[in-house]
Formats: structure tokens, C-alpha cells, sequence
């Protein structure tokens, strides 16, 4: 399996955990990297030395949320690459349209119980590892 570099964007420091703890414990060879908004993210892609692999996002964010980040992602050349996945707690119909329409590569809605986010996390992780991706 392929080293992962994924770009974790969400306000939610314990989310943030679960995740990381989802990766250490199941020993996902990725490094994460967290954003707590769609601004400090564009920073970080900004400064960065390399590319990421994937983004995983939330939706509902201060300061820039999800939909206007995916605005300002998809319109950077040196971005729009990048598969996106949105991971949120939203089931809005509109709100999984407007991403699509953004060209996410998969949205899941956050379940309640570790166990089944685990699972989630872990089958989402292991099929990019799998998929070809842009290295730079």
C-alpha cells in the first residue's frame, strides 16, 4: 500500500483526534495534517512544500467553511487535482449536490459510533492507497 499525505480539515479538535486515533491505531501509513478552516488550509497549501494526496473536509467550519473552500480550491490550478473527500454530519441533499457539483471525490456523513467511523475511515484510506495519485 501507498504512503498517504492528507490534508484533515475540520473545527472540531476531537474529530480531528478520532481521526489521527483511527489512523495510528490501524497503522495507516499516511501523515495528517490539520486545518481547522478553509483559510488556514489554503495556507497550508500555500506554504507547502509538497502536494497532498487527498483532502478530507468537513463542512461546517468558521472563519471559511466547506463549500467556499471547495470554491476556492477547484479555481487554483495548482490545487484542482487533488481528490477531495467530505466527511460531515450534514445529510442535506443540496449541500451533497453543491459538493459534487465542486467535483468532490466522496462525501460520508460522520457516524455516531467509533466503531462504524472506524470502519469508514479505514475503508476510505485503504481504496486511495490503492488509486493512482498525482505526486509532486
Amino acid at each position: 500500500m501507498n504512503f498517504l499525505s492528507i490534508l484533515l480539515v475540520d473545527d472540531d479538535e476531537i474529530e480531528r483526534m478520532k481521526f489521527k486515533k483511527v489512523c495510528n491505531y490501524n497503522n495507516c501509513r499516511s501523515k495528517v495534517v490539520e486545518a481547522k478552516d478553509g483559510k488556514q488550509a489554503l495556507r497550508i497549501l500555500n506554504k507547502a512544500e509538497h502536494s497532498f494526496n487527498i483532502i478530507i473536509m468537513d463542512l461546517h467550519m468558521p472563519e471559511m467553511n466547506g463549500l467556499d473552500f471547495l470554491s476556492n480550491l477547484k479555481s487554483n490550478v495548482k490545487f484542482r487535482n487533488i481528490p477531495i473527500i467530505v466527511m460531515s454530519n450534514s445529510e442535506d441533499d443540496t449541500e451533497l449536490k453543491r459538493c459534487y457539483d465542486f467535483g468532490v471525490s466522496g462525501f460520508f456523513t460522520k457516524p455516531l459510533q467509533f466503531s462504524d467511523y472506524s470502519k469508514k475511515v479505514v475503508s476510505l484510506l485503504n481504496y486511495w492507497k490503492e488509486n493512482k495519485l498525482i505526486k509532486e
